[in-house]
């Protein structure tokens, strides 16, 4: 490696992230531009000071190392290396897009690897911007992979990013989900208002199906939330939920919302 290459580390647990950072200390032409603690300081991190590659510990709490792939602006995006205790879904994932993956501990030689192959693929890069495109589609790629392919785990808090920070929203504080167009707008149970960039079809995989039922093909409410159905001509109904919110019923889903919500 001829040229200082710029790195994050971010880990949550400190003796794992004091010991990465001791070992890429070693290494000459290796410049640590910073340190995370969990997701939301990477994130912060890594838009600040635009690193050439970000090691994320795939098992941080709240905001987790695919978190931080997701909503990190993708302009900011580096190489990404995901640190993990073994995790056969990631790394078939990370294997099948060209991610690469450390698994803990991690060895020198095998960090040493890491940082050639994040040298060699800056070097061949014709421009910085197309590099972060590339990376991007990657990481999008493997990200789809380990949603497939993980065991099924539903989120209990769900990474929503504002203008100066970025807000975990309790699944069970949500009042509802509407999509429109490419845009989720999520709703609390305190009326607070958020929008996000995802598929509704995926967040609705990624919810507890005990908590959320589908009101129609944008829209997702939550059960305990339902105070009022009221029916409309034709069989279909109009639901309000706690926080005085009213939506529409489809003819389809009112069926399932009847066999769910409407009998003793």
């Amino acid at each position: 490696m001829n040229e200082q290459l710029r790195v994050v580390v971010a880990d949550d647990e400190r003796p794992a992230r004091s010991y990465l950072m001791a070992m890429l200390g070693t290494f000459e032409n290796v410049t640590i531009v910073g340190e995370a603690e969990d997701g939301r300081e990477a994130i912060e991190i890594i838009e600040a000071a635009k690193p050439d590659l970000a090691l994320l510990d795939l098992q941080m709490p709240e905001v987790d190392g695919l978190g931080v792939v997701r909503l990190v602006k993708k302009s900011a995006l580096p190489l990404v290396a995901f640190v993990t205790a073994y995790d056969e879904y990631a790394v078939r994932a990370f294997e099948m897009n060209a991610i690469d993956y450390l698994l803990k501990p991690v060895e020198r030689s095998r960090l040493q690897q890491t940082l050639l192959r994040a040298q060699e693929r800056l070097e061949q890069a014709a421009q910085p911007g197309e590099l972060r495109r590339e990376e991007s589609a990657h990481l999008r790629g493997a990200l789809e992979t380990y949603d497939r392919e993980a065991p099924r785990t539903y989120l209990e808090r769900i990474p929503v990013r504002t203008r100066d920070e970025i807000v975990l929203l309790q699944s069970r504080h949500i009042a509802s989900i509407v999509a429109e167009g490419e845009l989720l707008h999520i709703q609390t149970a305190s009326d607070e208002r958020y929008t996000i960039n995802y598929r509704l079809k995926d967040l609705e995989a990624r919810l507890d199906p005990a908590l959320f039922v589908r009101l129609g093909r944008g829209t997702l409410a939550n059960k305990a939330m339902i105070e009022r159905v009221n029916p409309l001509p034709g069989g279909t109904y109009a639901v309000t939920l706690s926080n005085n919110q009213q939506l529409q019923v489809s003819r389809m889903q009112s069926r399932i919302l009847r066999e769910q919500l409407l009998r003793l």
